[in-house]
């Protein structure tokens, strides 16, 4: 299998840091207000890949984070938490909202 690597900038061969092995560190939905196709798109791919990984015989361990929780409105870590506005709009705890 080949990936793109955007270091690179080039298609390089897949090849796991440990034989049979690979680790996965992904995104995981945003919880904070609805789904929509913008932000399942990376959390479906990088499913993809996992069962694709293990139909090929790897051993896969993925961990999963919970987007968003504690980023603030700007990517200038400025103005309101997400998980805060979306549990006062839902009327509902952070807790209750990851």
């Amino acid at each position: 299998m080949q990936l793109y690597n955007s270091l690179s900038h080039k298609k390089e061969d897949f090849v796991p840091r440990q034989a049979g092995k690979v680790s996965m560190y992904t995104c995981g939905p945003t919880v904070y207000h609805y789904a929509h196709i913008g932000n399942l798109r990376s959390y479906i791919m990088e499913d993809i890949l996992e069962k694709y990984l293990r139909f090929t015989g790897l051993d896969v361990k993925r961990v999963m984070n919970i987007t968003d929780v504690g980023h603030l409105t700007s990517d200038g870590d400025t103005g309101d938490d997400k998980m805060l506005k979306g549990a006062k709009r839902e009327h509902k705890t952070v807790m209750e909202i990851a």
